[in-house]
């Protein structure tokens, strides 16, 4: 008896192999200059644009396994992190460093979370205690976002004022024992708020996803304080009496690949017990009989469920998945903040290129056509500037006579002292009414 498979009929299969696998390249050429457009995604090479390209299909493949699975209780996405090697991921988007924590029994830890009824659900951001959320980039500095958020919502929650807080102050002037983007823990954070006296706002001192020197001028600038912080027990229930007074930070795994490509649902791992991520329990409530706690993260809002998590709660583990419950901590406050220290004046702006230092005044140096052409600083707040453009005169004294490095405060007052001078050679050198120019520096 002959083969079944001829020649003829091999050919034909290997030719639909070859358009089926060639189909598929196709689509997932084009699947992925779409997720390009939609991430900003741009590479610096087509060498590099292939490279994330192999990376993404492998994490397509592996999204698309998972969620084939018919009992997990979340789904996966090709976010904003699809074309990251999951080693790329860990080292560039983490950053706690739990293993080099303050010991549980520190002189701040404080008892037992006393509270009434615990709600069947809570959700922090319905109280308005919560920020918009955050992105770290690729600077390890998730505790400083962890703390920054907790003390944000206790401060929301005492004072009635919800102010985003600066993580680059902490990344840049908290050198005791975090190291900015290189890692660091909330509880020292915290100790370190305490010490400094406060902590400076979003807005005065922003973020640049990198470490800088320390700001020694915005130190000063103490908008939120905390009184201390206290550690929670590593126990769930001892958790939940601490979610339920405010928003607590917590330790997690958050290096596994199904974390890196989490989209929406209950995540309930597989996931390890090595802390290596910081996040921030804003909340907690259930869903169909499951529950979970709502976690903010700080990798931007491209990422779960518009930067939010919902992770497993009450599940089989005393450690609670990816080791929620083994190092959580929260800042507390009691009274109000420091009256807020006014802006330091801004430099004054001469020319789209050309400005001088607050409390100066712009001169014209040079002018051609009407146009001034160069400009100098007068070392005073509101001068006039004098017609010889090398002096400046006050502005309660506003009238130059740069032959005698003087100025008047009106036109009599010049003429009687010309006056005098006829009568007095040496007047000019005693009367209390002269007052020398001040000169035009470059």
């Amino acid at each position: 008896m002959g083969s079944f498979w001829s020649p003829l009929h091999l050919l034909l299969l290997l030719s639909l192999v070859l358009l089926t696998s060639s189909s598929a390249d196709n689509n997932n050429n084009d699947l992925f200059e779409t997720w390009c457009k939609q991430h900003g995604k741009i590479y610096s090479s087509e060498e590099e644009k292939l490279q994330r390209f192999q990376v993404f299909e492998k994490n397509l493949a592996y999204v698309n396994e998972h969620n084939k699975l018919e009992n997990s209780t979340y789904t996966l996405a090709l976010n904003s992190f699809a074309d990251l090697t999951n080693h790329e991921f860990k080292a560039s988007r983490l950053g706690l460093s739990a293993s080099n924590g303050l010991p549980r029994n520190s002189s701040f830890l404080g008892g037992s979370t006393v509270v009434g009824d615990i709600p069947v659900s809570l959700d922090w951001r319905d109280k308005g205690a919560v920020t918009p959320v955050k992105d770290q980039g690729s600077c390890g500095a998730c505790w400083s976002f962890s703390a920054t958020g907790a003390m944000e919502g206790i401060n929301k929650i005492v004072t009635g004022s919800l102010v985003s807080l600066s993580e680059q102050e902490l990344i840049d002037c908290d050198k005791s024992y975090n190291n900015g983007c290189n890692g660091g823990l909330m509880d020292y954070a915290y100790k370190w708020v305490v010490k400094n006296g406060g902590i400076d706002t979003e807005g005065d001192y922003p973020y640049q996803t990198a470490d800088r020197t320390c700001n020694k001028n915005k130190l000063e600038r103490h908008v939120v304080t905390i009184d201390g912080f206290t550690d929670v027990p590593a126990n769930e229930n001892e958790l939940l009496k601490a979610v339920v007074t405010q928003p607590v930070s917590v330790g997690i795994c958050g290096s596994d690949a199904a974390f890196q490509l989490y989209s929406k649902g209950i995540f309930s791992g597989p996931c390890s017990t090595s802390l290596d991520h910081a996040v921030l329990i804003v909340g907690y409530g259930s869903e169909n009989g499951v529950d979970y706690w709502i976690l903010k993260n700080s990798w931007g809002t491209s990422w779960g469920m518009n930067g939010y998590m919902h992770m497993l709660r009450n599940g089989p583990s005393k450690v609670g998945v990816c080791g929620i419950n083994m190092l959580a901590s929260y800042p507390t406050k009691t009274g109000a903040n420091p009256p807020t220290p006014p802006n330091p004046p801004s430099p004054t702006k001469c020319s789209l290129f050309t400005k001088c230092a607050a409390g100066e005044t712009c001169c014209c140096g040079q002018t051609f056509l009407g146009v001034c052409l160069s400009w100098k600083c007068c070392p005073l707040d509101g001068a006039v500037c004098c017609k010889d453009r090398k002096h400046c005169c006050p502005q309660d004294y506003p009238i130059c006579n740069s032959e005698t490095n003087q100025c008047f405060k009106n036109k009599l007052s010049f003429s009687v002292l010309l006056l005098d001078c006829l009568y007095a050679s040496l007047c000019c050198l005693t009367t209390k009414r002269k007052l020398f120019l001040s000169h035009l520096t470059n």
